[in-house]
């Protein structure tokens, strides 16, 4: 066995005892007797584990794993652990991101047994990925965490309108139940072809489906299937668009009562301009994940380049800051990065001062026809603008790069290699 763990625990018998305990297992350990002990040792290192009371004292241990998850400390997996209890904590705290929960007393080979699950070969340095708590703390944010949360123990169909790269799918990991399964459609033709064997994969937990306006006729036909049986398999959809799905079903592109089954709980992700005043705060949160991911000396923002990430505006919305981020990481020359440094990076981003050409789209066509056509003629001069950098067209576009791949082979567009170096 080998392996850093922190205990947090109050009552020093239960740090001895698990100290002796997993010492004899072969585990390095390390001790703290409250919550600002365990701060302390989790700002010098970060373990592989922590064992972590939930009552204690100064502050307890709910509240400490919300402050670690909220500023990007939450990297390592947390079990919690309590005397007292109950399913509703327990619930909040694999939302927040623990990895288990432990009930005292604590049997013996259901500690060791978690603690060999939770620390499987290759995964204790797993690399950490954005969280609910990660997208800040203004209004919006706040009031959308409160609908999550209200609806989270519930089975109903969700759908999140959001733009592309606002945290949807991180929102719908709020979702899904802990240890549960999680489907994500890759490929519409298995909603036409295997709806069923879909729900069969999430049993038990979530079926994730991303730009579902984007989704044909047929594929439309087989989520309306998989809703119907969705409860039988004791299965939640979770759906997302970055269009209106209201006009699509108006316009007959999509059907009308698939809209109003995905509509009965609706769930809107403001994108990230609506909630310039996290930005900071998100931005902090992605260096702290990127310096302990890549094992780099700590870096901070001053306060300049700070506002400057605030002030700037992000149409690639979080995928889009978090390139900005580990660029300013990577290129820093000090501990602390300034704002000239971020101007530098945004620099590329800045609008070109020659208007676009315009596009022209034969009138006569359908709309949806027409659009696609534009888009079309849209995605082809954008990639042979960006000489094929895919990473480059899809932050012009504003996607996500997997769902830039999936509109392009929408659009049957296959896109060109890279010219150059």
């Amino acid at each position: 066995m080998s392996g850093q763990i922190l205990v947090v625990d109050d009552e020093p018998g239960i740090r001895e005892l698990l100290s002796e305990i997993l010492t004899d297992e072969g585990y390095d350990i390390s001790l703290a007797e409250n919550a600002g002990a365990a701060r302390a040792l989790r700002h010098k290192a970060r373990p592989d584990l922590v064992l972590l009371d939930i009552w204690m004292p100064d502050t307890d241990g709910i509240t400490l794993l919300k402050e670690w998850a909220g500023n990007g400390q939450l990297t390592m997996p947390v079990v919690m652990m309590s005397g007292h209890g109950t399913i509703d904590t327990a619930v909040e705290a694999t939302r927040l991101g623990a990895a288990d929960f432990l009930e005292k007393p604590i049997a013996l080979h259901k500690l060791l047994s978690t603690i060999k699950r939770v620390l499987k070969p290759g995964e204790a340095r797993a690399q950490p990925s954005m969280s609910l708590a990660g997208l800040g703390r203004g209004a919006l944010i706040q009031h959308l965490k409160e609908q999550l949360s209200r609806i989270a123990n519930l089975k109903t169909p969700v759908l999140l309108l959001a733009e592309p790269g606002s945290g949807a799918r991180i929102c719908a990991r709020f979702l899904q139940p802990a240890n549960s399964n999680w489907v994500e459609l890759d490929d519409t033709s298995r909603l036409v072809d295997a709806p069923l064997d879909l729900l069969q994969q999430a049993r038990d937990g979530v079926l994730y489906i991303p730009e579902v306006a984007n989704l044909g006729k047929l594929a439309q036909k087989g989520l309306a299937l998989a809703l119907e049986r969705a409860e039988k398999h004791n299965v939640r959809v979770i759906c997302v668009s970055s269009d209106d799905l209201s006009r699509c079903a108006a316009e007959g592109e999509f059907d009308s009562r698939l809209y109003y089954a995905l509509g009965a709980l609706t769930i809107r992700v403001p994108s990230l301009h609506e909630h310039r005043e996290d930005i900071p705060d998100i931005a902090a949160y992605m260096l702290a994940q990127l310096v302990e991911a890549n094992q780099l000396p700590p870096r901070r923002f001053g306060t300049a380049a700070l506002n400057a990430l605030r002030n700037a505006d992000w149409p690639g919305n979080l995928p889009q800051l978090d390139n900005i981020v580990h660029t300013l990481l990577m290129t820093a020359d000090a501990d602390e990065i300034s704002a000239e440094a971020v101007q530098h990076a945004l620099r590329p981003l800045a609008p070109r001062t020659s208007p676009p050409a315009a596009v022209e789209v034969a009138i006569e066509l359908p709309l949806r026809e027409a659009r696609d056509a534009f888009e079309r003629s849209y995605f082809e001069r954008l990639i042979a603008q960006e000489e094929g950098n895919m990473s480059r067209v899809a932050e012009h576009a504003g996607v996500e790069r997997t769902h830039l791949y999936r509109k392009l082979k929408q659009l049957g567009i296959k896109p060109g290699k890279k010219v150059g170096l």
